[in-house]
């Protein structure tokens, strides 16, 4: 985890149907870092996991960071400990904000299409914009209005009118209509996209089928896509400073490698999203499994996340 700050929990709120807000002010009553629309935190949940979540309160906001979790029955335990053992009076360490999804200064319109819980981070883009006086649309599509989180701030934002509700068992007529949203690709027009998995694909593909460039779609993931592992191999890496040569199991990760052999790697979701554990590559090419590499940073293959990444040759000389 990035460097840790002391926070309190001030405020716990029942969002929607199995999302809660977590209100988190410094416990020694002093400001708390700034941060830019996009921005995420990492949080030490109970029981010892580091887990990454957005915030979603106005930029301009100083003394207080907001953030929601979706109490999901596939989660690997954050969320869960979130929603039960964590309570309104208690403490956390988090860390510092950290940016990887950031909005794109010189673009003239901004595209905000949100899947669910991946609302966090395009309310606080949203918030921005509006203060700006910026042009962009914001695109919210819910299973139901028992599910839809924050759905009062938003009717009542300043953006209101820029908003568009989309639930999937209301009318037909009210859906999220992927097509004519992402019609035709529009220079300085950028999208982003941030939600369940199935969600960024389906935008992703449409967008890209209607010609949009790459470098106007923007992603934020909030948990990695399965990945295919029976035919995962052992292979080795080299420890470029040392020499040192370590096997990589099949079934073990090279962090879970590195960490049986006593080397250190700092590490915080384990899933290839938040970029922590980024390693450079000095030799050999790597089974790239990240979402957090942009398709050119991996077609370089300079750099991996030992988290998840594996190598498509014999060994891998890493700058450890």
């Amino acid at each position: 985890m990035s460097a840790s700050l002391s926070v309190r929990v001030t405020r716990k709120s029942r969002e929607a149907e199995g999302i809660c807000s977590f209100e988190l002010v410094a416990t020694d009553g002093r400001p708390l870092p700034a941060f830019s629309a996009g921005s995420h935190i990492d949080v030490q949940v109970p029981g010892g996991l580091v887990r990454q979540y957005s915030l979603c309160n106005d930029p301009g906001e100083t003394h207080r960071y907001l953030i929601a979790v979706l109490d999901d029955p596939a989660s690997r335990g954050g969320s869960r400990a979130m929603h039960e053992r964590v309570h309104e009076g208690d403490t956390l360490a988090i860390g510092a904000p950290r940016n990887q999804f950031r909005l794109v200064p010189q673009a003239r319109r901004h595209l905000l299409l949100a899947g669910g819980i991946g609302v966090t981070p395009l309310l606080c883009m949203a918030e921005s914009l509006a203060t700006e006086g910026a042009e962009f649309d914001l695109h919210y599509a819910t299973r139901s209005l028992a599910r839809t989180a924050f759905l009062g701030r938003i009717r009542h934002s300043r953006y209101a009118a820029r908003a568009h509700l989309h639930v999937d068992d209301g009318d037909a007529a009210q859906r999220l209509d992927l097509p004519a949203v992402l019609a035709a690709p529009a220079a300085g027009t950028h999208v982003y996209v941030c939600g369940p998995q199935g969600f960024i694909d389906a935008v992703l593909a449409q967008a890209r089928a209607q010609g949009w460039p790459e470098v106007q779609l923007h992603v934020e993931f909030f948990g990695a896509a399965p990945v295919a592992t029976a035919g995962d191999a052992a292979f080795e890496v080299e420890l470029a400073r040392s020499g040192r040569v370590i096997t990589v199991p099949a079934q073990r990760s090279v962090a879970e490698a590195l960490l049986d052999a006593g080397v250190e790697i700092a590490m915080s979701c384990e899933q290839g999203i938040c970029g922590t554990c980024l390693t450079r590559v000095l030799s050999g090419i790597p089974e790239h499994r990240d979402s957090y590499l942009t398709p050119q940073e991996q077609a370089a293959n300079d750099q991996f996340t030992p988290c998840c990444s594996r190598a498509r040759s014999a060994r891998l000389v890493l700058d450890l």
